[in-house]
């Protein structure tokens, strides 16, 4: 089983969604802090959700508990520290969260297909999705596929 990754910087809408209904996504879990970016009109809530809705009948979940601080992110952006620094601090957000714990009480059904993780970052090298996503194929035996 596949749990799917997508950024929707340097994207079309029309390529972002049709990537996402290529894949049969049907869960889109936002990963990021705050959905009210500017970054892209189209990722942008409320009008996500209705796009997803609407042309994917596809449902939209926000769980900023699965995002970076303010202080983390910023720092990173500002670039007062690497990606690995930035890697270890979310490591470490995550643990203090329980992570793990959190993810089996609130998404065993990632486990019956079609979720996607969405963040900003157009690839995930350097996106925290990719950290969660490594997380989740750990507990529930799916593969990561960013698209």
């Amino acid at each position: 089983m596949h749990l799917y990754t997508i950024g929707f910087t340097k994207t079309t809408a029309e390529d972002f969604f049709e990537r996402l209904r290529e894949a049969k996504v049907r869960v889109v879990l936002d990963v990021r802090l705050k959905n009210t970016s500017q970054l892209a009109g189209f990722a942008r809530m409320p009008d996500i959700q209705y796009f997803l809705r609407g042309m994917l009948d596809c449902r939209y979940v926000h769980d900023p508990y699965l995002a970076p601080t303010d202080e983390i992110l910023s720092g990173y952006k500002k670039k007062e520290f690497g990606w690995d620094e930035y890697e270890a601090r979310f490591d470490r957000l995550m643990d203090e969260r329980n992570l793990d714990e959190y993810l089996m009480r609130t998404y065993t059904d990632v486990t019956q297909g079609g979720w996607c993780l969405l963040c900003s970052e157009d690839t995930p090298e350097h996106c925290h999705r990719r950290l969660i996503a490594g997380r989740m194929e750990k507990l529930f035996g799916v593969e990561a596929v960013h698209l």
